[in-house]
């Protein structure tokens, strides 16, 4: 993904079956190509969520936890966010769990970020999830 100009980051959607479904398991990782401040993550993740309507009560608590997950990345490393069965968002630098939000709700908005159908970059969720979907 790009913004403004810069490249941000690759991102990979992985499904089981190579079926992307909301809600059922799935992993999406990102590869970031440029170093950025884990609150920085975290608060522009708030911003997207906000834009789906997410109240700022809700996203408030959301975000103090997303800041106490999201490390700071350099380029070249990736944060992995999970799916779960139950709709929990477990999260991982690399291979290391570096934390969980529990909230289904949570889970919703922050996956709609990238794979919702009113994402902000549609081409890019055509290319996680298919054209199709």
């Amino acid at each position: 993904m790009k913004f403004l100009g810069f490249n941000v980051f690759d991102a990979q959607l992985y499904a089981p079956n190579g079926v992307y479904s909301s809600s059922n398991p799935f992993a999406l990782r990102l590869t970031y190509l440029r170093n950025f401040k884990g609150k920085a993550i975290a608060e522009k993740s708030a911003e997207e969520m906000a834009k789906q309507g997410v109240s700022k009560a809700q996203l408030d608590g959301w975000t103090k936890q997303m800041i106490a997950i999201f490390p700071n990345v350099s380029s070249g490393q990736s944060i992995t966010g999970v799916r779960t069965a139950s709709g929990s968002s477990v999260f991982y630098l690399g291979n290391k769990e570096i934390g969980t939000i529990a909230d289904p709700a949570f889970t919703k908005h922050f996956f709609d970020i990238w794979l919702g159908s009113n994402t902000q970059n549609p081409r890019l969720r055509a290319k996680l999830v298919g054209a199709g979907s």
